[in-house]
């Protein structure tokens, strides 16, 4: 944990007030680097190496000011909430967004206060919960515009649903094995290197702000506040670029043509 600067993080995360070992700072903490610290994968879409090192990934979203996906969003709230004296640990899932079964290729991360067990993810988007979910079946919880519940199957283990316009829809399961170095170096270096995946063929980012969230896929970028819905198309140029720091914060050392083209 040598990698790990608590005040540094705080000061990212824009975190005021004390942090003590129960569920109200959890809470507390995985809302504000909710908040400050955006879903990207622009280093990707770059053709770089996505190092998952504790090292790295301090560097990259804390001193550098930038985003990341759930390998390095969730792999910097581990770290921090180990730091500040939680039981976390990381945890990989299925996702199960489309009919393919896919691998272990999502990290999440799981967290026990006094024999109780939550689900903390920074990594899964737009779709991402913003509170913990309790590691309990069926008991629905909900949080401005989100509710998530999280079901057993005999195959899968734990499945994460979201509930959309009355309609529940899985979104990844994951079971509570132990999760080495290894098994995330793995899940990390085909998410972010084979042709096949989902990161390596769009552009995507995500931040929630009060009362809603910005996304962006490829060109088209969401504004959802207060459950009203506005979308804009992108200009193919480096104006993007302007839009990225300006809604996402995330700011480029690279030209607007060093980005892969968008199919």
């Amino acid at each position: 944990m040598n990698n790990f600067n608590k005040e540094e993080y705080l000061k990212r995360i824009n975190f005021e007030g004390e942090i003590s070992i129960n569920f109200e700072s959890l809470k507390a903490l995985h809302r504000a680097q909710h908040l400050a610290i955006p879903f990207e994968n622009f280093d990707i879409c770059l053709g770089r190496n996505i190092q998952i090192d504790s090292k790295s990934i301090f560097q990259k979203l804390v001193r550098q000011k930038r985003g990341g996906y759930c390998f390095e969003l969730n792999g910097l709230l581990v770290m921090a909430l180990k730091a500040f004296g939680f039981d976390a640990r990381p945890l990989l899932g299925r996702v199960h967004l489309s009919r393919e079964i896919t691998g272990r290729t999502h990290q999440t991360t799981l967290v026990t206060i006094d024999n109780k067990s939550w689900i903390v993810d920074l990594g899964f988007g737009a779709e991402a919960p913003l509170i913990p979910i309790p590691l309990v079946y069926n008991e629905p919880i909900s949080f401005e515009n989100q509710s998530y519940r999280l079901v057993n199957d005999e195959v899968y283990g734990y499945i994460l649903q979201s509930n959309s316009k009355g309609h529940w829809k899985n979104l990844y399961s994951f079971d509570l094995n132990p999760v080495f170095e290894i098994d995330i170096k793995l899940g990390n270096h085909y998410t972010s290197t084979h042709p096949d995946s989902f990161f390596t063929n769009a552009r995507i980012a995500a931040l929630p702000i009060e009362n809603g969230m910005i996304s962006l896929y490829h060109n088209k970028l969401k504004k959802t506040i207060n459950g009203k819905e506005e979308i804009t198309t992108l200009k193919d140029d480096s104006s993007y670029l302007d839009v990225l720091e300006q809604e996402f914060g995330i700011e480029l050392d690279a030209e607007y043509g060093e980005l892969k083209r968008l199919r």
